[in-house]
């Protein structure tokens, strides 16, 4: 007798790989095989039958941040970079409306009309490198005095006190004003006079930008070559940008240390701190946030031969001091007053340590090893004598004083446990509590004992910032979720899909507006009262 086509082995296999429900169809089908023969080759169907999915509707398989589990996202890196630029332009050929300008917006307006040039002009400048890219004319007034310009907040403790936020949650979430393709990192928002800034990337160039905070509109690029990946990570640069006094601070993935004009994106100066001393870069890149103390920038490059530690002038780029021949890890500088002394704290790869802003000179150390040289985490000042700091891949944390004695400091454990280890998302502090993840799960910590008085809520490898007694948490799976401050046990008020995809990004939240980001998407909420 006769076999029929698609009875023959060569008909199974190529329909498996092409349409691998008919493939299966047939494998089935097929007299001659067993059942243990159909159910093994049913699995390989299954694997051609993913691999068609992925491809089809564009997903990619990533790691978690315990670098685990699997994570499916939606949308491979080029077909981001595409959707961003297709936003972009539907952008710019949507007419600005009509605002009516304070005295305060002259010059901005101004600044903006004389660079937003036509459309050609601004497609053309935007594919070169080292290029400022004006685009639009800000939409925002600005309102007050600039808030959140730095780092997880002004303080860069991660806490929000401008104005009462919400803490009751409409059952469909917060208001949502905004919601767009950005481009891959994992910086957050800093914000000032009516305008966020981060820096993402953009194919192979980073890219820091600045968006209208009421509308996502974007303002101006400013665009350069530097294209780090990584593996687990991915693509793009790490550390968020700092503002201050009209100029934004940033540090790129690959150690492009950038000031830019706040209201053009007009270059001021640049300095790559890798190069300039002598240093390698992180495995995980560049992720220190740059620090202003008086004239100076502060940053981190981990550079021997006393180069570790380095002050530029913040107008210029001229070097001011350097200091210590610690490798660096992927916390950022703090300026705090701590023993009575006003000082920069930080975190290398083996110590913590407090320099004096003046000249770098070392205060205190206090030592802190973890595996991998992973420290993520930012010190929390717990009081004029005492700090917490925290550290993943089972270092735990730790309290503790620093004691002056005539004119000198030093640090000494008050107390070490493994109850609290804070991989790379960073703690807070209310009413003596620590809140942070311990790993994946949030906890809630006695400051001054170390006693751990919950630990709840799976919310993954998420971030989380302290407004009004309430604890406002972006999960690594882009929901926003409201917990209640409270030693009382894991309360969970409200909670909301914000974003889609793998979310590391620190929230910002400024003139009661809440930003959240991660490596496809942004958006804005109203959050506050």
């Amino acid at each position: 007798m006769e076999t029929k086509w698609y009875n023959s082995g060569w008909a199974r296999w190529i329909s498996s790989m092409v349409l691998p429900p008919l493939g299966l169809a047939l494998h089935w089908m097929n007299p001659n095989s067993g059942i243990v023969k159909k159910l093994l080759v049913s699995l390989l169907v299954l694997v051609f039958a993913a691999a068609h999915a992925f491809y089809w509707l564009d997903l990619h398989l990533e790691l978690d941040g315990s670098g685990m589990k699997p994570m499916i996202r939606s949308g491979m890196p080029e077909s981001n970079y595409a959707r961003v630029e297709e936003n972009r332009a539907k952008q710019a050929e949507t007419p600005v409306p009509q605002i009516e300008a304070t005295q305060a917006d002259v010059f901005a307006l101004s600044a903006a009309q004389k660079n937003a040039s036509d459309k050609t002009a601004q497609v053309a400048t935007e594919t070169s490198s080292n290029s400022a890219l004006p685009s639009l004319i800000p939409m925002a007034a600005p309102t007050s005095a600039p808030y959140w310009t730095d780092y997880r907040g002004p303080n860069r403790d991660g806490i929000y006190s401008q104005a009462p936020i919400l803490t009751a949650w409409p059952k469909q979430g917060l208001q949502r004003l905004w919601k767009q393709p950005i481009g891959g990192g994992w910086a957050g928002f800093v914000v000032a006079g009516g305008v966020a800034y981060t820096i993402e990337q953009r194919r192979a160039k980073e890219a820091v930008t600045a968006y209208d905070l009421k509308t996502g509109r974007e303002l101006w690029v400013h665009a350069y070559d530097a294209d780090f990946q990584e593996s687990m990570g991915g693509p793009g640069p790490r550390a968020t940008p700092t503002y201050h006094q009209g100029l934004i601070y940033s540090m790129g993935a690959t150690g492009e240390l950038r000031v830019v004009d706040a209201t053009t994106g007009k270059l001021k100066w640049n300095k790559n701190i890798l190069a300039d001393n002598d240093a390698q870069n992180l495995t995980w890149a560049m992720s220190s946030s740059p620090l202003i103390v008086d004239d100076k920038v502060i940053v981190q490059p981990g550079g021997n031969k006393g180069k570790s530690i380095v002050a530029y002038n913040k107008l210029t780029g001229a070097r001011v001091w350097s200091v210590l021949n610690d490798q660096q890890a992927y916390t950022t500088p703090m300026l705090v007053k701590l023993g009575g002394v006003r000082q920069i704290i930080t975190v290398t790869a083996s110590r913590a340590i407090g320099l004096k802003p003046e000249d770098g000179e070392l205060l205190w150390e206090y030592p802190w090893t973890t595996e991998y040289d992973v420290n993520a985490a930012q010190p929390i000042i717990v009081d004029d004598k005492h700090f917490f700091i925290s550290a993943g891949y089972g270092h735990g944390a730790a309290l503790v004083e620093l004691t002056k004695t005539e004119d000198k400091l030093s640090a000494h454990g008050v107390w070490n446990n493994t109850k609290m280890k804070n991989k790379f998302s960073s703690s807070v502090l209310y009413q003596g509590n620590i809140y942070g993840f311990d790993e994946a799960i949030l906890a809630c910590m006695d400051a001054r004992t170390g006693e751990l008085k919950w630990k709840g809520g799976r919310y993954g490898y998420g971030q989380l910032l302290l407004s009004d007694g309430h604890l406002v948490i972006l999960s690594e799976g882009g929901d926003l979720v409201l917990v209640k401050a409270t030693p009382e046990g894991h309360q969970e008020l409200a909670k909301f899909p914000a974003i889609s995809g793998k979310t590391w990004n620190v929230p910002s939240i400024d003139n009661g507006l809440l930003l959240v980001r991660n490596t496809t998407e942004m958006a804005c909420f109203r959050i506050g009262k």
